[in-house]
């Protein structure tokens, strides 16, 4: 029924998820052993996923918003704790924790099968995918994953493009570089860790991009520069020879120096780009800036650091999958619940899958994607299987307090922030609500079709934990909103609920305001941001809170002590709904051998 396309993480997650279900599946992996990409990357080998093992608590599911290389299993013991303990630990310790997950689980993995050739096929039966190996062997299967990750080398083209070396193929002893000239194409992680390291060697090491350098913790997408790796930054504006560029890399032309002037190569090679160029047209743009530029002196090596891209190769017409607006067209374009957006029954997990939510959240690695695979497998449940979403059925008296516990706890609201959400559907006379954890909320309007829960007329509440959209200094002195009468000015991570009378519409998703991952609803609600991240303060966190629910749901949710709930059972028709549910059906006292003092 399954084809997992990949033994990487995403890959060994999936299999996981199918394997508990009990489900027809196959993982097929064209190397000799999980997680590949990791053999050979980072070149430096040193992950900057961090790895806190000493958080102070024993909640388990807590743990993991700081354990960002574990993968999700009902083992509570199978944790990368266990192979190493390092908060950036190295690159090996990921094949090793992957090796052991695999082999704990017993998942059903292929190895040294390399496909070179995917089909979508339709008959009388109904759609299904054929993959070729290397040698012409065929895999059929009705739903395909693909979990194949960002691996080809992200390239540009230019005049001189042919004299750059490669991340993938770079030396990484630093001694080869020793007082060296070194231009690095590209400003991502890739490209400051190799920065870093020839630092100490290199005489000058200078990187351009387009863009201008932006930090993690300015942008709080996981995916930009870390500062582990940004010591070039330091030695750029301190001045010791380093620099940052931006230039259009297009525009680059890079030539190997001989005995002519460079101006006579740089004239040779545009004009055979470019047959209409005349010197002075070579020349002019740059003629001011010669003397005060970064170009004014020639490079010993120039090296491409530009990420990696997904292999769209494979894929045959009939199974094609278009590439994405997003990340300048390195991944697939994806449904908001990850299946192709003109294949149906294919799906993308993963890093190549990040598309639905590149630069706002962290569905590129591990600590993200472990959960939009869940996600993902929650959904293929309730299609092919009628297995509804996973929920709750909670008395809305408990809403307050199940709310509370998810914001403080829950690991998927906090590393998918504005992507997944929970949902929240009362049902009734709204005296209970069903609960739904972490959905897919760009997916809101076909909510009842993808989880197999239908929206009464109580509406629906929709619970996201998101950063500010203003833009403000992050380590200034009014960095964060302390008044919670303010909390919509909240600039760091903090509960936001939006509740919709109905649910969105396809049309409303596309006119959400800016920096907004929801339409605008009926009512919504900020918890103010919180300097631990711990949400439970009686009168800023919890009674603002439960007001705002009282109104959505029309209902008294406060709790009353056993008293209260007799007095006022004696004096009114209708006592509040707590002491319907739980004095007036004998739940209110709780028997004792010894009498109650």
């Amino acid at each position: 029924d399954y084809c997992v396309l990949g033994a990487g993480p995403a890959g060994l997650q999936m299999g996981y998820f199918l394997s508990k279900a009990q489900r027809d599946y196959i993982i097929l992996e064209r190397n000799t052993g999980p997680g590949s990409f990791f053999n050979k990357y980072p070149r430096h080998r040193k992950l900057i996923s961090i790895n806190k093992v000493n958080t102070g608590r024993r909640n388990s599911e807590f743990n993991l918003r700081h354990d960002w290389n574990s993968l999700l299993s009902d083992k509570s013991e199978l944790l990368f704790k266990r192979v190493n303990g390092e908060f950036y630990p190295p690159a090996d310790s990921i094949i090793l924790y992957l090796k052991m997950f695999e082999k704990e689980l017993g998942l059903k993995v292929r190895y040294g099968v390399d496909i070179g050739q995917i089909k979508g096929i339709q008959s009388q039966a109904g759609r299904s995918y054929v993959l070729i190996d290397q040698h012409a062997s065929e895999y059929t299967c009705r739903v395909l994953l693909v979990a194949t990750g960002l691996w080809v080398p992200n390239k540009i083209s230019f005049v001189g493009s042919d004299l750059v070396e490669g991340y993938e193929s770079m030396s990484t002893n630093a001694e080869d570089y020793r007082n060296q000239a070194v231009l690095i194409l590209g400003k991502g992680n890739s490209a400051f860790e190799t920065a870093q390291n020839l630092l100490g060697k290199a005489s000058v090491v200078h990187m351009i991009s387009t863009n201008t350098v932006r930090l993690a913790w300015q942008t709080h997408y996981v995916g930009d520069v870390r500062a582990v790796n940004n010591d070039l930054i330091d030695t750029y504006q301190l001045k010791s020879l380093d620099g940052l560029v931006e230039n259009s890399m297009e525009d680059l032309a890079i030539i190997q120096q001989s005995g002519k002037k460079l101006s006579e190569h740089l004239y040779k090679r545009l004009k055979e780009k470019n047959g209409t160029l005349s010197m002075k047209d070579v020349l002019q743009k740059h003629e001011k800036e010669w003397e005060t530029f970064f170009w004014q002196k020639p490079y010993n090596r120039v090296i491409r650091c530009m990420g990696f891209r997904f292999n769209f190769s494979i894929f045959d017409r009939s199974a094609r999958l278009h590439n994405s607006k997003n990340a300048k067209g390195r991944l697939p374009e994806l449904t908001a619940w990850y299946e192709g957006v003109q294949t149906p029954d294919l799906f993308v997990l993963g890093a190549a899958s990040h598309s639905r939510d590149y630069r706002t959240s962290a569905g590129g690695f591990i600590h993200g994607f472990r959960y939009t695979v869940r996600a993902v497998h929650r959904i293929l449940e309730q299609r092919y299987h009628g297995n509804r979403w996973q929920s709750s059925k909670l008395l809305a008296t408990q809403l307050v307090s199940w709310i509370l516990k998810r914001v403080n706890e829950a690991s998927g609201l906090y590393q998918m922030v504005g992507i997944l959400g929970d949902i929240i559907v009362p049902k009734g006379p709204r005296s209970h609500v069903e609960y739904v954890e972490e959905f897919p909320v760009q997916a809101m309007p076909l909510f009842p079709l993808i989880s197999g829960h239908e929206v009464s007329t109580g509406g629906v509440l929709v619970l996201l934990l998101q950063y500010g959209t203003r833009k403000v200094d992050f380590l200034g002195k009014d960095r964060a909103e302390k008044d919670w009468s303010k909390a919509w000015k909240s600039n760091f991570l903090h509960p936001v609920l939006y509740y919709y009378k109905t649910l969105p519409t396809k049309k409303d998703m596309k006119f959400c305001p800016k920096g907004w991952p929801l339409p605008r609803p009926q009512m919504i609600h900020h918890i103010v941001e919180n300097f631990f991240t711990e949400w439970h303060a009686p009168k800023i966190h919890i009674q603002p809170l439960r007001r705002f629910l009282e109104h959505c749901m029309q209902t008294d949710l406060r709790a009353f002590y056993a008293e209260s709930c007799f007095l006022s059972s004696l004096t009114n028709r209708k006592p509040p709904l707590f002491c319907q549910e739980g004095y007036l059906k004998h739940q209110g006292i709780t028997y004792r051998n010894q009498q109650w003092q």
